[in-house]
C-alpha cells in the first residue's frame, strides 16, 4: 500500500525559500518516492530528534527530515534543508527548534 506525503507549514516555507527552482524540484520529487516503503528510506534519527528519519537529496547536500505515522499511512516532511555542520542554518538545527 502507498504511503501519502505532506508537509508541515513549516517545511513547505522552507522549500519555497530555496530560490532555485530546480532544487525545489528535485527535493519535492525525492519526498515524494517515500511513498514507496518510507520506512526503509534514510535513517532513524537520535537524541532529541528520536521518532523523525532523515534522507539525503540533491546530490547529498541536502536532508529531508519527516515522521512516519504507519497507522494512516502517512509521511510528514518536517524540515528540508541544506546540512551546514555547526551552522544555525543547519537543517538539524531547524528541525530540533520546530519539534
Amino acid at each position: 500500500m502507498d504511503w501519502t506525503v505532506y508537509f508541515t507549514e513549516e517545511a513547505e516555507a522552507m522549500l519555497l525559500r530555496n530560490e532555485d527552482r530546480r532544487v525545489r524540484r528535485l527535493l519535492k520529487d525525492r519526498a515524494m518516492r517515500l511513498r514507496s516503503n518510507p520506512e526503509m528510506q534514510g535513517k532513524p534519527l537520535g537524541g532529541e530528534m528520536a521518532g523523525l528519519r532523515s534522507i539525503r537529496a540533491v546530490g547529498q547536500r541536502y536532508r529531508i527530515i519527516y515522521e512516519l505515522f504507519p497507522e494512516d499511512h502517512e509521511v510528514w516532511g518536517v524540515a528540508l534543508g541544506i546540512r551546514k555542520a555547526g551552522s544555525r542554518d543547519d537543517v538539524y538545527e531547524l528541525a530540533k527548534r520546530l519539534k
